[in-house]
């Protein structure tokens, strides 16, 4: 799976997104893989963050299948709970 620190549109629907917009394009969830939690912001760190970091950050991930016509890959999604702010944050296509 490729790293990607990208912001991301998402639109929820249910428990989780149904669809994101990623550079123009559009995507359509097929199925959530997978939902889960990550604590201690080790991920601005990870990133490159300067400053200190929150230990008691959260974001929410989801792993989905996502397509937009006949292309598809399966992509990791964060939601930050902090500012609600959603990120790609992996991709395997």
């Amino acid at each position: 799976m490729r790293k990607y620190d990208d912001p991301v549109d998402v639109r929820r629907g249910g428990d989780g997104p149904e669809q994101f917009l990623w550079h123009g394009r559009l995507w359509k969830v097929r199925e959530v893989i997978a939902h889960w939690v990550e604590t201690g912001a080790w991920w601005q760190a990870a990133v490159g963050a300067e400053g200190p970091v929150d230990l008691v950050a959260e974001r929410e991930l989801w792993r989905v299948e996502a397509g937009r016509g006949v292309a598809s890959g399966v992509f990791d999604l964060a939601l930050d709970s902090t500012d609600g702010h959603w990120q790609l944050v992996g991709c395997a296509d």
